[in-house]
């Protein structure tokens, strides 16, 4: 693991150069990215260009293999020893550092035995040791900003997929999390429930959550974000405004996703 520090003003995330291999495949070849408090970044790229897996080594839930990511100022599990090396964490530390970043998946990993509102207040009270009638009081105003107060006391079974949903993004902003992070939260919903969720997420980029997105929704990628990541083939080809990278590409590669998801009717 490189011994530079990572200089300059501290952003909320600085990814330098990170590189990450499943055996033979190299999925990150060295990936740059600067993301700024209050910033929204939405990363785009067809299938298999390396965006979940960047995204889940900035929580340090994949290891990469070389480079660093910093999240706030402090390396991603990860510490500096007095020595100048970076020494990884051991799993406990590693979790207490995780719990100030959220994330929400493709699914909604709920437990399923739990009702909305146990789902939300699970964290805070299990991982924090918050008072569980304060955490409950909350939980419920969590539940309301996102919608669905009626639905405290229902269990997921009962949940539409966009409601499921709606109360992961709950469950995450529990922790109060410094840093969001959204692995195509729609991918998993019928068309008519997506627009349910992005409206939850449009709220939380006007309110100034810090958030890093993953998306095939470039429409939505255009109104929200303040930068645009197009990756492919495990490199960033193209990074900037929206209207920039999504209106007047600059990269061939970039210019053929866009055509290809226009085709579809999904813009």
């Amino acid at each position: 693991m490189t011994t530079e520090t990572i200089q300059g003003p501290r952003p909320m995330v600085r990814a330098e150069r990170v590189r990450k291999s499943f055996g033979s495949h190299e999925v990150l070849q060295g990936i740059d990215l600067t993301v700024q408090p209050r910033e929204v970044a939405c990363l785009i790229g067809p299938s298999g260009s390396g965006k979940t897996t960047l995204l889940r080594c900035i929580n340090h839930l994949e290891k990469f293999d070389s480079g660093r990511i910093a999240v706030d100022g402090d390396y991603v599990g990860y510490r500096m020893r007095e020595d100048g090396r970076l020494h990884e964490l051991n799993e406990s530390a590693i979790c207490k550092q995780r719990s100030s970043i959220g994330m929400v998946f493709q699914r909604f990993n709920l437990f399923p035995h739990m009702t909305a509102l146990e789902n939300v207040a699970k964290g805070p009270v299990g991982v924090l040791r918050r008072s569980k009638s304060e955490v409950l009081a909350e939980a419920m105003a969590l539940l309301e900003q996102v919608g669905l107060a009626d639905k405290a006391h229902a269990y997921p079974s009962s949940l539409s997929g966009g409601q499921q949903q709606r109360v992961a993004i709950a469950r995450a902003l529990a922790m109060k999390p410094k840093l969001m992070l959204f692995d195509e939260p729609t991918s998993a919903l019928d068309p008519e429930l997506v627009g349910e969720v992005l409206e939850v997420i449009r709220a939380l980029a006007e309110a100034g959550v810090t958030m890093v997105i993953v998306t095939h929704e470039i429409a939505f990628a255009r109104d929200v974000a303040d930068q645009v990541v197009f990756m492919d083939g495990g490199v960033v080809v193209e990074r900037g405004a929206p209207d920039e990278i999504l209106t007047r590409p600059q990269h061939v590669r970039t210019q053929r996703f866009l055509s290809s998801v226009l085709r579809r009717g999904e813009s």
